[in-house]
Protein backbone atom coordinates (compact mmCIF):
# COMPACT_ATOMS: atom_id res chain seq x y z
CA UNK A 1 0.00 0.00 0.00
CA UNK A 2 1.42 3.13 -1.02
CA UNK A 3 1.75 6.37 1.68
CA UNK A 4 1.25 9.59 0.16
CA UNK A 5 2.47 12.09 2.33
CA UNK A 6 2.65 15.61 1.89
CA UNK A 7 5.20 18.03 3.49
CA UNK A 8 3.22 21.32 4.08
CA UNK A 9 4.15 24.81 5.84
CA UNK A 10 2.14 27.83 6.97
CA UNK A 11 4.79 30.07 5.28
CA UNK A 12 7.41 30.03 2.81
CA UNK A 13 11.59 29.81 3.51
CA UNK A 14 11.03 27.56 6.60
CA UNK A 15 12.58 24.57 4.92
CA UNK A 16 10.12 22.72 3.33
CA UNK A 17 11.69 21.70 0.10
CA UNK A 18 14.99 20.61 1.58
CA UNK A 19 13.36 18.60 4.28
CA UNK A 20 11.39 17.06 1.20
CA UNK A 21 14.62 16.43 -0.93
CA UNK A 22 16.75 15.00 2.13
CA UNK A 23 13.66 12.78 3.96
CA UNK A 24 13.58 11.15 -0.14
CA UNK A 25 17.28 10.46 -0.19
CA UNK A 26 16.88 9.16 3.01
CA UNK A 27 14.45 7.07 2.60
CA UNK A 28 16.17 5.82 -0.68
CA UNK A 29 19.02 4.99 0.93
CA UNK A 30 17.17 2.50 3.63
CA UNK A 31 16.35 0.91 0.39
CA UNK A 32 12.61 2.20 0.31
CA UNK A 33 10.70 2.97 -3.25
CA UNK A 34 10.18 6.64 -3.31
CA UNK A 35 8.98 9.33 -5.27
CA UNK A 36 8.95 13.21 -4.35
CA UNK A 37 6.67 15.19 -6.07
CA UNK A 38 6.59 19.35 -6.32
CA UNK A 39 3.46 20.34 -6.42
CA UNK A 40 4.37 23.62 -5.57
CA UNK A 41 3.50 24.61 -9.37
CA UNK A 42 3.57 28.56 -9.46
CA UNK A 43 7.27 28.75 -7.27
CA UNK A 44 8.76 25.12 -7.47
CA UNK A 45 12.04 24.98 -6.35
CA UNK A 46 12.58 20.97 -5.91
CA UNK A 47 14.64 20.54 -9.11
CA UNK A 48 17.23 23.19 -8.10
CA UNK A 49 17.85 21.34 -5.43
CA UNK A 50 18.09 18.83 -6.82
CA UNK A 51 20.15 20.03 -9.57
CA UNK A 52 18.30 18.86 -12.84
CA UNK A 53 16.46 22.08 -13.81
CA UNK A 54 14.94 21.22 -17.18
CA UNK A 55 12.93 18.16 -17.36
CA UNK A 56 11.20 17.57 -20.91
CA UNK A 57 7.78 16.66 -19.04
CA UNK A 58 6.86 17.78 -16.07
CA UNK A 59 3.93 17.46 -13.29
CA UNK A 60 2.36 20.88 -15.54
CA UNK A 61 1.61 18.82 -18.29
CA UNK A 62 0.35 16.00 -16.60
CA UNK A 63 -2.74 18.31 -14.92
CA UNK A 64 -3.63 19.76 -18.28
CA UNK A 65 -4.14 16.45 -19.13
CA UNK A 66 -0.62 16.51 -21.94
CA UNK A 67 1.00 13.52 -20.22
CA UNK A 68 0.82 10.69 -17.50
CA UNK A 69 2.81 10.42 -14.40
CA UNK A 70 5.07 7.87 -15.85
CA UNK A 71 6.33 9.76 -18.51
CA UNK A 72 6.97 12.97 -15.72
CA UNK A 73 9.22 10.81 -13.75
CA UNK A 74 12.64 10.83 -13.72
CA UNK A 75 14.80 8.78 -12.04
CA UNK A 76 18.02 11.20 -9.42
CA UNK A 77 20.95 9.82 -8.94
CA UNK A 78 20.19 10.11 -4.99
CA UNK A 79 17.88 6.66 -5.89
CA UNK A 80 14.46 8.12 -5.40
CA UNK A 81 12.13 8.73 -8.25
CA UNK A 82 11.14 12.58 -8.91
CA UNK A 83 8.15 14.33 -10.79
CA UNK A 84 8.92 17.58 -10.87
CA UNK A 85 7.22 20.94 -11.88
CA UNK A 86 7.64 23.52 -14.78
CA UNK A 87 10.11 26.50 -14.02
CA UNK A 88 8.42 28.39 -17.15
CA UNK A 89 6.03 31.21 -16.44
CA UNK A 90 4.08 30.19 -19.54
CA UNK A 91 3.07 26.49 -18.20
CA UNK A 92 0.79 27.92 -15.32
CA UNK A 93 -1.69 28.76 -18.31
CA UNK A 94 -5.23 26.93 -18.45
CA UNK A 95 -3.73 24.77 -14.80
CA UNK A 96 -5.53 23.71 -12.23
CA UNK A 97 -3.77 21.93 -9.07
CA UNK A 98 -7.89 20.61 -8.17
CA UNK A 99 -6.08 17.77 -10.51
CA UNK A 100 -3.78 17.02 -8.30
CA UNK A 101 -5.55 14.11 -6.24
CA UNK A 102 -6.46 12.33 -9.43
CA UNK A 103 -2.93 12.24 -10.94
CA UNK A 104 -1.78 10.40 -7.59
CA UNK A 105 -3.92 8.03 -7.85
CA UNK A 106 -1.91 6.58 -11.33
CA UNK A 107 0.89 6.12 -9.22
CA UNK A 108 -0.99 4.22 -6.25
CA UNK A 109 0.29 0.79 -5.78
CA UNK A 110 3.59 2.00 -7.93
CA UNK A 111 5.69 3.34 -4.58
CA UNK A 112 6.03 2.19 -1.38
CA UNK A 113 5.81 6.42 -0.54
CA UNK A 114 5.40 9.53 -2.15
CA UNK A 115 6.19 12.43 -0.95
CA UNK A 116 4.76 15.99 -1.95
CA UNK A 117 6.18 19.07 -1.71
CA UNK A 118 3.32 21.53 -1.21
CA UNK A 119 3.52 25.07 -2.07
CA UNK A 120 3.64 27.32 1.38
CA UNK A 121 0.80 28.90 2.97
CA UNK A 122 -2.70 28.10 1.92
CA UNK A 123 -3.76 28.93 -1.08
CA UNK A 124 -5.26 26.71 -3.85
CA UNK A 125 -1.98 24.73 -4.60
CA UNK A 126 -1.25 24.04 -0.86
CA UNK A 127 -4.65 23.08 -0.08
CA UNK A 128 -4.67 20.73 -2.92
CA UNK A 129 -1.40 18.81 -1.40
CA UNK A 130 -3.42 18.49 1.53
CA UNK A 131 -6.13 17.07 -0.37
CA UNK A 132 -4.47 14.27 -2.63
CA UNK A 133 -2.16 12.86 1.03
CA UNK A 134 -3.08 10.40 3.69
CA UNK A 135 -0.51 11.45 5.78
CA UNK A 136 0.84 15.31 6.69
CA UNK A 137 3.88 16.60 7.88
CA UNK A 138 4.27 20.31 8.66
CA UNK A 139 7.43 21.70 8.47
CA UNK A 140 8.10 25.07 11.16
CA UNK A 141 11.03 27.18 12.31
CA UNK A 142 11.08 27.70 16.39
CA UNK A 143 9.89 31.54 15.71
CA UNK A 144 6.36 32.99 16.93
CA UNK A 145 5.58 33.58 12.99
CA UNK A 146 6.66 30.58 11.35
CA UNK A 147 4.55 28.52 14.03
CA UNK A 148 1.76 30.66 14.24
CA UNK A 149 1.06 30.42 10.51
CA UNK A 150 1.73 26.58 11.07
CA UNK A 151 -1.23 26.23 13.41
CA UNK A 152 -2.99 27.60 10.62
CA UNK A 153 -2.43 25.03 8.35
CA UNK A 154 -2.59 22.16 11.08
CA UNK A 155 -6.71 23.50 11.24
CA UNK A 156 -6.98 23.30 7.11
CA UNK A 157 -5.05 19.74 7.70
CA UNK A 158 -7.34 18.87 10.51
CA UNK A 159 -10.57 19.86 8.01
CA UNK A 160 -9.03 17.29 5.10
CA UNK A 161 -9.31 14.21 6.99
CA UNK A 162 -5.35 13.40 6.39
CA UNK A 163 -3.30 12.54 9.39
CA UNK A 164 -1.03 14.52 10.59
CA UNK A 165 2.20 12.54 11.76
CA UNK A 166 4.11 15.00 12.99
CA UNK A 167 6.14 18.55 13.33
CA UNK A 168 9.42 18.79 12.28
CA UNK A 169 11.29 22.08 13.78
CA UNK A 170 13.95 23.18 10.98
CA UNK A 171 16.96 25.47 11.31
CA UNK A 172 17.09 25.57 15.25
CA UNK A 173 19.86 28.17 16.54
CA UNK A 174 19.07 27.80 19.99
CA UNK A 175 19.47 31.37 20.03
CA UNK A 176 17.26 33.43 23.26
CA UNK A 177 14.57 34.48 20.70
CA UNK A 178 13.62 31.11 19.80
CA UNK A 179 10.19 29.08 20.99
CA UNK A 180 11.15 25.80 23.11
CA UNK A 181 10.69 22.63 21.48
CA UNK A 182 7.99 22.42 24.36
CA UNK A 183 6.50 25.65 23.99
CA UNK A 184 5.80 24.60 19.83
CA UNK A 185 4.16 21.11 21.20
CA UNK A 186 2.08 23.07 22.92
CA UNK A 187 0.61 25.29 20.63
CA UNK A 188 0.38 23.24 18.20
CA UNK A 189 -0.95 20.15 19.72
CA UNK A 190 1.21 17.97 17.38
CA UNK A 191 4.30 16.07 18.83
CA UNK A 192 7.87 17.42 17.08
CA UNK A 193 9.37 13.80 15.32
CA UNK A 194 12.12 15.56 14.30
CA UNK A 195 14.14 18.63 15.43
CA UNK A 196 17.00 19.94 12.23
CA UNK A 197 19.67 22.59 13.42
CA UNK A 198 20.99 25.12 11.95
CA UNK A 199 23.79 23.82 9.95
CA UNK A 200 25.88 25.55 7.34
CA UNK A 201 26.30 22.14 5.13
CA UNK A 202 22.41 22.49 4.15
CA UNK A 203 23.23 25.90 2.04
CA UNK A 204 26.42 24.59 0.82
CA UNK A 205 24.49 21.15 -0.09
CA UNK A 206 21.78 23.57 -1.96
CA UNK A 207 24.80 25.10 -3.68
CA UNK A 208 26.28 21.79 -4.82
CA UNK A 209 22.32 20.66 -5.78
CA UNK A 210 22.95 17.61 -3.49
CA UNK A 211 20.96 16.51 -0.91
CA UNK A 212 22.78 17.26 2.62
CA UNK A 213 22.72 13.30 4.04
CA UNK A 214 24.78 12.60 0.58
CA UNK A 215 26.62 16.15 1.00
CA UNK A 216 27.73 16.17 3.99
CA UNK A 217 26.69 12.51 5.75
CA UNK A 218 27.89 12.94 9.07
CA UNK A 219 26.55 16.51 9.61
CA UNK A 220 24.04 17.41 12.16
CA UNK A 221 21.03 18.46 9.59
CA UNK A 222 22.27 15.25 7.74
CA UNK A 223 22.38 12.60 10.38
CA UNK A 224 18.49 14.37 12.21
CA UNK A 225 16.73 14.07 8.31
CA UNK A 226 18.42 10.10 8.10
CA UNK A 227 16.82 9.46 11.75
CA UNK A 228 13.46 10.91 10.87
CA UNK A 229 13.41 8.76 7.70
CA UNK A 230 13.95 5.80 10.25
CA UNK A 231 11.07 6.96 12.32
CA UNK A 232 8.57 7.04 9.43
CA UNK A 233 8.77 3.91 8.77
CA UNK A 234 9.27 2.16 12.19
CA UNK A 235 13.02 1.55 11.84
CA UNK A 236 15.98 1.69 14.10
CA UNK A 237 18.44 4.21 13.64
CA UNK A 238 22.24 4.54 15.23
CA UNK A 239 24.23 7.21 14.70
CA UNK A 240 27.29 6.69 12.36
CA UNK A 241 30.44 5.82 14.59
CA UNK A 242 33.41 8.42 14.93
CA UNK A 243 36.37 6.75 13.41
CA UNK A 244 39.07 6.24 16.14
CA UNK A 245 42.98 7.99 15.19
CA UNK A 246 44.10 5.04 14.54
CA UNK A 247 41.78 4.30 12.29
CA UNK A 248 41.92 7.72 10.89
CA UNK A 249 45.61 7.69 10.68
CA UNK A 250 45.41 3.90 8.99
CA UNK A 251 43.11 5.56 5.87
CA UNK A 252 45.57 8.46 5.14
CA UNK A 253 48.32 5.49 4.38
CA UNK A 254 46.11 3.69 2.57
Amino acid sequence: MTRVISIISGKGGVGKTTTTANLGAALAERGKNVVILDANLTTPNLSLHLGIPLYPITLHDVLKGKAFMSEATYTHPSGFKVIPASLSVDALKGLNAGRLQKAITEILGKYEIVLIDSAAGLGKEATAAIEAADEILIVTNPEMPAVTDALKTIKVAERSGARITGVVVNRIKKEGHELSEEDIESMLDIPIIASVPEDSAVPQSISAKMPVVHFSPRSRAAREFKRLAARLVNEGYSEPREKSFFEKFFGWLG
